[in-house]
């Protein structure tokens, strides 16, 4: 194994003790350790991050790049290979604070609206109850299983502790409608935990659709992250329509972007680190685009257009 340099171990101490970074804060800190720009200096860039992983493949971590579902926004961050939810949280969090993690996940994924959020009463409303597993508990003597009384008596005052600590561990996120999503360490960590629950894919990138717009056909299950919308719809010459039924699909491109010709087509997998080119982008403003998660409502309270979508049927976690 080669040695890194004190550049290198620099690089990965911020990923470490700041948690996943913004593609432009993680080129800025390249930048300052190497004097060299990442986007002018790819190979250079690229270098870097392979040696990185070289090493970090002995101890079964990786630095890995991935976007945002919500904002499309790509992060920097160091994952462990073998890990699942539970041992990504560690030690820091309380067994009810876990299974409450987990439900929370769990409420998330399996909306068929795939809008990636729910709001802050229906996380405090959680019975972790669902997540005791049959036969893991204490047995009674009919033979059910019994709810340990660290999940039973999980009281909303604790419930509301444990959802701030997650959110302010970026485990979770808050957007602006006060609805919850997942948060960029989940997207950076849980992606094996997305692939072994089957959580439908994007058509475009095959990464997890947690927060994805759907073919309007209710029959049809292809569903699309917004940022991979532009990179399909660019291939099929101006034709705006499903690419499993073919039918139409309700995009409007942004009014003004400038996007140098063949990023979106080499935007990185999370698996893969994206290369260090700049990417020139001008984005007419969005409302709810920036750092916001589209979700919304209840399902009280959304259109019935959504009411009809949650229709849909969707695999549950298993």
């Amino acid at each position: 194994m080669s040695e890194l340099s004190w550049r290198h171990q620099t690089l990965i101490q911020a990923l470490l003790s700041r948690g996943p970074l913004r593609d432009d804060e993680f080129h800025s800190i390249f930048t300052a350790l190497t004097g060299k720009n990442s986007g002018a200096h790819k190979q250079l860039f690229d270098e870097y991050l392979l040696k990185i992983n070289k090493s970090l493949s002995y101890v079964q971590c990786e630095l890995r790049g991935f976007r945002n579902q919500y904002d499309g926004r790509i992060y920097y961050g160091v994952v462990n290979n073998i890990s699942d939810e539970q041992s990504n949280l560690g030690t820091k969090y309380s067994v009810p604070q876990i299974a409450f993690f987990k439900a929370i996940i769990e409420a998330i994924l399996q909306d068929a609206a795939a809008e990636g959020s729910i709001s802050d009463i229906d996380v405090l409303n959680i019975r972790l109850e669902t997540q005791v597993l049959t036969g893991t508990g204490s047995q009674s003597q009919g033979g059910l299983t019994q709810v340990p009384p660290a999940l039973k008596n999980f009281s909303i005052s604790q419930k509301q502790k444990a959802l701030d600590e997650l959110v302010r561990d970026q485990w979770l996120t808050r957007t602006p409608d006060g609805n919850i999503g997942l948060g960029v360490r989940s997207f950076l960590d849980l992606r094996s935990y997305f692939r072994n629950n089957d959580i439908p894919p994007c058509q475009v990138c095959n990464e997890a659709g947690v927060k994805a717009e759907l073919c309007q056909n209710e029959s049809c299950t292809v569903r699309v992250h917004k940022y991979c919308l532009k990179q399909l719809f660019s291939q099929r010459k101006g034709e705006s329509v499903c690419p499993s039924c073919g039918t139409q699909w309700n995009y409007v491109a942004p009014k003004a972007e400038l996007i140098e010709e063949g990023n979106e087509a080499d935007a990185p997998t999370q698996g893969q680190p994206p290369s260090g080119s700049k990417r020139k982008r001008l984005e007419s403003s969005k409302p709810g685009d920036a750092n916001a998660v589209r979700s919304g409502p209840s399902q009280a309270s959304r259109p019935t257009s959504d009411l009809r979508r949650t229709t849909r049927s969707t695999t549950r976690i298993k």
